[in-house]
């Protein structure tokens, strides 16, 4: 991608289904209701035999300082310094209006390359309101359909004339950049609203990346950002804020909601993050208890410790307590920090980079099985039906998160205590503290069944 492209315009005018359009797939939350996005997200759009960068962003409104729309406002400004060129929609249905006017002066003045996008073209009303967009003085308007991917041609005939030099096909003999095998540790930083997700994320970043302020529920599309810090690399995903489910009620939040639970299936180490004001509330297990299901490495972040004054022996005894409420993650780490400080950032990244250890760990099946015997010598399996089930062999198939299969003579009479005690015995021999642990429960094959019939 050598070149860069923000779409930009009023609220609802479909930056991000042109968005969604050019990158392949549906990355930006698309509703009816104005004013969807927030934050600015960035993805690889492809038009024709052109790749390049593509950013979406927030819908462009007249804005007092200060306020959520100011601050929206300025992420779109942030994006158009970092463009090469501007795609700058309007709604061919709706006609040339005087914000889109206003905007256009905003557009001339950053020098930037501009290409007008008419977009909604289809029909005879599209057509017409098209037309009226050449009083905004920024050229001919290109007539598209994004949501019917019409009109997508002449879209890439005016970014070529628009980036000639960007847009010229590489030379055969121009060297290719080869892809390294190290790839960037995935993570995903979920809680419940406003605890600080996209502060934290800032403060990482060095930079006022990611929309933040005192209102709860700011952040609806999970926004992906690679972070480099202290030379290992990073793809990590701001969330919108996890409540109860049944407080959801609005169409918008469910589609936010499923933003997040898709970044969770997508990472690879999950940050839950608690405000320390008001920590492990019931959501907050719920959410810890839906990341460990997904079986996904954690990272518990008690953010704003700088607003407590905790006293003597309060880490060790919040350590206690996430043990307490969270025994099928028993030892993950807990880190205290405050997002707005940046105290104890690098004890976070430390937890998370040893926490993707921990889950890609593999266990040799020679040691396994010592283990298995001296687990069982310790405390055999409870009898069952008046017969004691033999526990014959265990190996780990695989890791990612670490899973094991244990092979029995009577699988299903293991008692569930039994199971968790085996889990538990496992995390405190291998060292896997925190991590989810699956552990699948087979039935010995019996050899002498078939002769038994054939009798």
């Amino acid at each position: 991608m050598a070149f860069t492209v923000a779409i930009i315009g009023r609220p609802n005018v479909g930056k991000s289904t042109l968005f969604n359009r050019l990158v392949g797939r549906r990355l930006a939350l698309v509703d009816d209701e104005p004013g969807v996005t927030r934050d600015r997200r960035e993805g690889e759009g492809r038009l024709g035999d052109l790749s390049f960068k593509l950013i979406d962003t927030a819908g462009l409104e007249q804005a007092r300082d200060e306020s959520l729309s100011a601050r929206m406002q300025a992420q779109t400004a942030a994006a158009i310094a970092q463009a090469d060129a501007v795609f700058f929609l309007v709604d061919a249905r709706a006609g040339a209006i005087p914000d889109d006017r206003s905007f256009a002066d905003l557009v001339r003045k950053s020098g930037k390359p501009a290409i007008l996008v008419a977009n909604k073209s289809e029909g005879r009303g599209g057509a017409a309101g098209a037309l009226e967009a050449y009083a905004l003085g920024l050229g001919e308007p290109v007539a598209i359909s994004a949501e019917h991917g019409e009109g997508l041609a002449d879209l890439y005939e005016a970014l070529r004339a628009a980036l000639p030099a960007a847009t010229e096909p590489a030379e055969p003999d121009a060297p290719v950049a080869t892809a390294t095998d190290d790839k960037p540790i995935r993570i995903a930083v979920v809680g419940r609203p406003n605890t600080g997700k996209s502060t934290l994320i800032n403060r990482l970043l060095g930079d006022e990346r990611l929309l933040t302020g005192p209102e709860p529920g700011i952040t609806r599309d999970a926004i992906a950002v690679d972070l480099h810090w202290h030379d290992r690399d990073f793809r990590i995903h701001d969330t919108a804020g996890l409540r109860r489910r049944a407080r959801i009620t609005e169409k918008l939040e469910k589609l936010s909601v499923a933003d997040t639970l898709a970044a969770i299936r997508f990472a690879e180490v999950v940050i839950v993050l608690i405000d320390s004001q008001t920590p492990f509330e019931e959501q907050d297990t719920r959410i810890v208890d839906l990341v460990e299901r997904e079986g996904r490495a954690i990272v518990v972040g008690i953010n704003k410790w700088d607003l407590v004054k905790p006293p003597p022996g309060a880490l060790s005894r919040l350590r206690a307590e996430t043990d307490r409420l969270l025994p099928q993650i028993k030892g993950v780490p807990v880190v205290t920090l405050s997002a707005y400080t940046g105290a104890g950032l690098d004890r976070l990244m430390a937890a998370v980079v040893e926490a993707y250890a921990v889950w890609n760990r593999r266990v040799p099946t020679a040691a396994l099985n010592r283990f298995l015997s001296q687990a069982v010598s310790a405390n055999p399996p409870p009898a069952a039906g008046g017969r004691r089930p033999r526990l014959d062999y265990i190996t780990q198939p695989k890791a990612r998160p670490p899973t094991f299969v244990l092979f029995s003579s009577r699988a299903a009479a293991l008692a569930e205590t039994y199971r968790r005690y085996l889990v538990n015995s496992l995390r405190e021999a291998f060292a896997l503290p925190g991590t989810p642990i699956r552990l699948t429960l087979r039935s010995k094959p019996n050899p002498y069944a078939n002769r038994k019939r054939r009798r």
